[in-house]
């Protein structure tokens, strides 16, 4: 498969607005990908319409050479709003086992499941908390843990940090990072910081507004495992964003 994701010549007509036009872009297996673009570009719509959760009104999506139908499982998908994407009755152990029994994993295997998931995402002390009883930052642990569950080889993941404070921030883009190398996912994430993305990404595709569209895409050339200082001070992460800044700034105007 020399493909992972597929988007050819996609745009989306949504009550009378084209907010995605002309979208052509091959996502290669195991890539981390980062779109980057300023509020209303579209890029949400664009994570839906690849999640199956939308449809396009021109273009095709193939996910794994597949044409999209509508929600599958080999696609899991992180929202920015950990809040309302987690069962408030249930505890962490019980969010993450409601994927598990979604795709019929039997029921004796479940704790097993449930405990290795938490672990991987440093919750193996919370599993009996409610998602009340922990931070934004659990939250959305959590919610990634729930995603693994599902099995799936795709990850999209919308704005997932957004909310959070700085210091929480590096340390789930970090963790993502780690799980992302760990288990070979074909990673989607949607963002409007450049930084993150640069620091990120395999590589970056920046959108541009009205109709959403691809402005410039960019290879990241910088060295794996990241480092948050030392990565963001490479001088070569230093000149993509440089190089890269001016069209952003200009589409989020």
């Amino acid at each position: 498969m020399t493909s992972a994701i597929t988007l050819d010549d996609v745009g989306i007509v949504l009550g009378g607005l084209r907010i995605l036009e002309g979208i052509s872009l091959d996502v290669r297996p195991g890539e981390f990908l980062v779109v980057v673009g300023a509020s209303g570009s579209g890029k949400t719509t664009l994570l839906r319409l690849i999640a199956g959760l939308s449809r396009p009104t021109q273009g095709r999506i193939l996910v794994g050479g597949e044409p999209v139908a509508g929600p599958s499982r080999k696609v899991a998908i992180v929202f920015q709003d950990y809040g309302r994407a987690l069962l408030p009755w249930r505890t962490a152990a019980g969010n993450v086992a409601l994927a598990l029994e979604s795709v019929g994993t039997p029921r004796a295997e479940r704790a097993d499941r449930v405990a290795a998931l938490l672990a991987k995402v440093g919750l193996a002390r919370h599993a009996d908390k409610y998602p009340s009883q922990l931070s934004g930052g659990m939250q959305q642990r959590l919610q990634i843990a729930r995603a693994l569950a599902q099995g799936g080889w795709v990850l999209l993941m919308d704005e997932p940090f957004g909310a959070l404070d700085a210091l929480t921030r590096q340390g789930l883009q970090d963790e993502v990072l780690r799980i992302a190398a760990e288990t070979g996912l074909t990673v989607v994430f949607i963002t409007h910081d450049l930084e993150e993305a640069l620091y990120l990404g395999d590589r970056v595709v920046l959108l541009g507004s009205h109709p959403g569209r691809i402005e410039q895409t960019a290879a990241v050339d910088l060295p794996r495992p990241r480092n948050q200082l030392g990565t963001r001070e490479d001088p070569r992460f230093l000149a993509l964003r440089r190089e890269l800044f001016g069209h952003f700034a200009g589409h989020a105007a």
